[in-house]
């Protein structure tokens, strides 16, 4: 192996210790990205970019090279654990937690923060996400390490900031304060605004105090645990009241029995926006959730019309769309602009991108008129 090789060997080595965790968040329904992405199989399990691998799949390889295989954990409704496990195969069954419902962000932290410490209660976590895009690797590697090594010299909660290249309004933002003396890339959060109007987002990116929030936190898991007891504690006292059953073959039964009790909040709204002890490292490695055909269509490779297409289409007089078909479909489209077009094999969906939006309306509509087997 070449001198450079074994330099990075090394390094790879050192950040793989016992107490480093990556926890995967996997139960959501990615319904904006309907009528692809479905309660069966939603967002997260899907190649949407056609880049060979599903957003779950990579998110795995992307914190592997970083984190012990044994050291991974990802919380999912309990009807996507096989699906978790196809994708993942390289995780054990009981690397897999299983929400009976779902509950937003902030319980399903507590049951991993709660397993944690059974397991470890030396652990330090990475929460992510199964659904981000993340152009530079390495980069993004390094972040998180550098995230890592400041927790566990300040006893802090962190959040992974992206620097803004617009005035987005689909994102939350993060206001940066005070730096860190050793760590140039470490703020104090001022602030955690939800998503902006296009005006109050332009101020904020003419500011250059604001970061995107890309909704990835490392923490300990004591600092995590102490701050759900502090600022959400229904919450923590539903998960202490069974902690005896964790990382033991009784943990699935006693979750069934709590998580209906849990109150559905975010881990931003329920804690993160009331601590103290919070920082940002900030950061401009080529990120996006992706989380809408908008989104999709900025990332994506475009022909010379500025349209993303599937194979097998023939698009005449069209412009800046999306068109998302069967390669084993031909598609002809005439005469549209700025349009969204997917066609499934029992769903198609044509739609201005100015008006995705109402995605959500859709599905509400097509519930309403008892036709749940397209949802």
């Amino acid at each position: 192996m070449s001198p450079s090789g074994l330099k990075i060997l090394k390094l790879i080595t050192s950040k793989m210790d016992k107490n480093k965790y990556c926890i995967i968040m996997a139960g959501g329904i990615g319904s904006r990205f309907w009528p692809i992405s479905r309660n069966a199989k939603p967002k997260q399990f899907l190649d949407i970019l056609d880049t060979g691998k599903s957003f779950i799949r990579a998110t795995y390889e992307r914190f592997e090279a970083i984190v012990p295989r044994e050291n991974f954990l990802v919380v999912t409704n309990r009807e996507y654990k096989d699906l978790v496990l196809d994708h993942i195969p390289e995780l054990a069954e009981d690397q897999v937690l299983c929400e009976p419902i779902g509950r937003n962000t902030a319980p399903c932290i507590a049951y991993a923060a709660m397993r944690q410490r059974a397991m470890n209660p030396n652990a330090d976590m990475i929460i992510t996400p199964s659904d981000h895009f993340i152009l530079n690797t390495s980069e993004f590697q390094s972040v998180i390490n550098d995230a890592v090594d400041f927790i566990r010299e300040n006893k802090s909660l962190m959040t992974i900031g992206i620097k803004p290249s617009r005035p987005d309004t689909g994102y939350g933002y993060i206001q940066i304060g005070k730096g860190d003396e050793k760590y140039s890339c470490i703020n104090r959060v001022k602030t955690f605004t939800e998503k902006p109007t296009l005006d109050v987002a332009k101020v904020f990116l003419e500011s250059g105090e604001f970061m995107w929030n890309s909704g990835i936190f490392i923490w300990n898991v004591e600092t995590i645990l102490e701050a759900f007891e502090t600022y959400l504690p229904e919450l923590y006292s539903l998960f202490s009241s069974i902690s005896e059953h964790y990382n033991t073959p009784s943990e699935s039964e006693y979750i069934d029995k709590i998580y209906p009790e849990c109150k559905a909040v975010s881990i931003d709204f329920g804690v993160m926006e009331k601590v103290s002890n919070v920082y940002v490292r900030t950061s401009d490695f080529g990120w996006s959730d992706i989380g809408t055909w908008g989104s999709l269509y900025q990332y994506a490779p475009k022909d010379e019309s500025g349209n993303v297409v599937s194979e097998n289409t023939l698009l005449y007089n069209t412009t800046n769309s999306i068109v998302k078909s069967s390669k084993d479909k031909l598609t002809v489209i005439e005469g549209l602009d700025d349009y969204i077009v997917v066609d499934t094999d029992d769903v198609l969906m044509v739609c201005p991108k100015s008006n995705e939006q109402n995605i959500k309306k859709f599905i509400d509509d097509v519930k309403f008129n008892n036709k749940q087997q397209f949802v």
